[in-house]
């Protein structure tokens, strides 16, 4: 009799000790679940930025067929990088893009969800505001082409001389990496090499410059 008692009470522990394993792993799921749902674009806020983008570029006579918006609020492993069509009032195109590590590593993803900004020359870091593309030359990166960002903000003025440029990059991937980011450079917008292969045409038919907004 005191056999089958001491059976019992371990069939007992072992059955919930099981139970609660089962119980601890689902929590664990559920919790990097929602740690690693991945971010998505918020459609109205992009609509907004582009009713503003499309004011601005009547006011100073940029081409008023589409512009470039960059939301760097996003995930840089998720697509935020926006062709924004004017004529359609939508997003024709969208890519992957990298911003500047600052004093983290070169090439890494360490500031993948929080980056930050600055306009000083050295400090490695992407500025915000409004850019006039204008200018294309040879880059030693990606397919070799770069096109000049003239800053038309305080924000980001001094980009010329910072030798901040928009040009591809070979690590650049063409598919969305999250939970992983992109690799950063030294503060220049990156995108992949196929990306740029579809932007660059754009870019030279264009009569007018082309405004970048690189927004959070």
């Amino acid at each position: 009799m005191k056999s089958l008692s001491l059976i019992f009470t371990v069939f007992l522990f072992i059955s919930c000790t099981t139970e609660s394993k089962k119980k601890s792993n689902v929590r664990e799921q559920t919790s990097e679940t929602i740690a690693e749902k991945k971010p998505e674009t918020d459609i109205n806020k992009t609509k907004r930025k582009a009713g503003e983008a499309l004011q601005f570029c009547k006011s100073k006579n940029f081409n008023t067929d589409f512009c470039i918006l960059i939301d760097m609020s996003l995930h840089s492993g998720v697509k935020r990088f926006f062709i924004w069509d004017f004529k359609a009032n939508s997003i024709s195109k969208q890519y992957l893009v990298g911003h500047g590590c600052g004093s983290n590593s070169w090439s890494e993803d360490d500031s993948k969800d929080q980056p930050k900004f600055s306009n000083e020359d050295g400090s490695h870091l992407s500025a915000l505001g409004k850019y006039k593309l204008e200018g294309r030359g040879y880059s030693d990166w990606g397919i070799h082409v770069k096109y000049l960002m003239h800053g038309l903000e305080e924000s980001n003025n001094n980009a010329l001389k910072r030798f901040i440029v928009f040009h591809s990059w070979n690590l650049m991937s063409d598919d969305e990496v999250f939970p992983e980011g992109s690799p950063e450079g030294w503060g220049c917008p990156t995108i992949s090499n196929n990306a740029m292969k579809e932007i660059d045409p754009m870019l030279q038919q264009s009569n007018k410059p082309v405004l970048m907004w690189i927004y959070n």
